[in-house]
């Protein structure tokens, strides 16, 4: 499902209500597309199903509309897109760049501790296994009832993107996973992403710092699955009285708790536009009418302090 015209895009995970930080980071998604007169993208990036549910997704999408941040497209839920992530991986494979990777998140941990093993790294374990250590390896999986994880073949040692807000960035490429393996194998995030963004038209990342690290790794799968790599702009997080990132475990304010404190809707966006240097909206509208997306390089913002007159 593409469009001629581009879009930009916000994805939340469902395994809890939207806080915050959350909430400001899609405002500002929403006001980067709009400054760029891009159509906007909603997505459901539910493929943990441990940790993820419907009834979680449809109340995150009730607090974005609340705000006035809505897809003008199809919302797409990951968990039911795994023919095309299939897909994207047959062609990868096609081309000799899967392999099967046989190792457990223990025997992956072990070999990074080793001398010269450069941490955070896959070592590279199952990258070069002759035919006969795969079928090896295979069977002893299929006797504990694992299934192998795919990897991607990476083909060069780093990649970089410019991104808006952050400039050039460039990072080391890893043999990321495709599709998880162990006895519930699922197909894996960085995939997901690349092809849900082609797939919805968008051209326009605007998402967390936290998230700028993967960036890269993304837009270096984009290319090899001959996809168009989106503009990207990695915008600061919210931090916490203490300096430190804001999350609900920390006690970071859902909209349904400050709705529980009479916070209504225009008053959450008006608090979120004096984060981003725009007190006195009430309207997501309002906000576009002056929001400048060379501001999306922004300093870092407290809660409260930053977002309460």
């Amino acid at each position: 499902m593409t469009s001629d015209r581009g879009a930009g895009r916000y994805a939340p995970t469902p395994s809890g209500d939207l806080h915050i930080g959350n909430l400001r980071t899609a405002v500002a998604a929403w006001l980067a597309a709009a400054a760029t007169d891009r159509g906007f993208a909603v997505r459901v990036d539910d493929l943990d199903e441990e940790r993820c549910d419907e009834e979680t997704a449809t109340r995150q999408l009730e607090d974005l509309a609340a705000l006035g941040v809505r897809s003008d497209r199809e919302v797409v839920y990951q968990s039911r897109r795994g023919e095309a992530y299939r897909a994207a991986a047959e062609r990868l494979a096609a081309r000799g760049l899967v392999y099967e990777c046989y190792c457990s998140r223990r025997e992956i941990r072990e070999a990074q501790s080793a001398p010269h093993a450069t941490p955070g790294r896959y070592p590279g374990t199952c990258r070069n296994l002759s035919e006969s250590q795969r079928r090896e390896r295979r069977a002893r999986l299929k006797d504990q009832g694992r299934a192998p994880a795919l990897r991607l073949r990476a083909q060069a040692p780093s990649w970089r993107i410019e991104d808006r807000a952050r400039g050039s960035v460039e990072r080391p490429l890893d043999d990321i996973v495709l599709r998880r393996g162990g006895q519930q194998p699922g197909w894996a995030y960085h995939l997901a992403v690349v092809v849900d963004d082609a797939y919805s038209g968008v051209d326009q990342v605007v998402r967390g710092a936290d998230l700028l690290d993967v960036s890269p790794t993304q837009a270096y799968l984009a290319s090899l699955l001959g996809l168009p790599e989106p503009s990207y702009a990695h915008v600061s997080l919210v931090l916490d009285e203490n300096g430190e990132r804001l999350a609900k475990r920390s006690g970071a304010p859902s909209a349904r708790d400050l709705a529980e404190e009479g916070w209504g809707p225009g008053e959450l966006l008006a608090a979120i536009g004096r984060s981003l240097g725009r007190p006195g909206a009430g309207s997501l509208d309002e906000l576009a009418e002056t929001f400048d997306p060379s501001e999306l390089a922004d300093p870092p913002v407290r809660w409260p302090a930053d977002f309460v007159a």
